[in-house]
């Protein structure tokens, strides 16, 4: 017996409508953390801070131009995070590319504290997955 208020899964395995926005809103948590995150890994890479590696060497520049690219992108993070939290498909495209520039930026802000890196960049590996996953109109239920 099946039951009129459920509605079925779409064609190619797309979700239900309506079950997306928890994973985005979990995606926007997400962003934030990382950013918060990079705000302050960006400010004690500017104020040389002592627990990061001494004398690591970089591709490019030095560990205090490290640090103003982690501030700049923990900001926009934020900026990014807000804007998915309301909704916005245009914000949610650009928490996506700016969670993707930010997981390549840290590889090579690795030599500075390497398993750190390796941490923000697994998480910014699930906020991508459910931003782009879950993100869809169908799924959000917009019209």
């Amino acid at each position: 017996m099946t039951s009129a208020t459920v509605k079925p899964a779409g064609a190619a395995g797309r979700h239900a409508e309506g079950r997306g926005l928890g994973m985005v809103v979990f995606a926007g948590m997400l962003v934030a953390l990382i950013g918060f995150f990079n705000l302050l890994d960006g400010i004690a890479a500017i104020a040389k801070s002592s627990f990061f590696i001494g004398g690591a060497h970089y591709v490019v520049g030095d560990l205090r131009a490290w640090g103003w690219v982690m501030t700049v992108f923990g900001a926009v993070q934020l900026l990014a995070a807000f804007g998915v939290w309301a909704g916005n498909q245009l914000a949610r495209w650009f928490a996506v590319a700016v969670v993707g520039l930010n997981a390549i930026g840290q590889m090579f802000f690795i030599p500075a504290y390497p398993f750190w890196s390796l941490m923000i960049i697994a998480v910014d590996v699930v906020a991508l997955w459910a931003l782009c996953a879950y993100g869809s109109r169908e799924n959000l239920g917009v019209a």
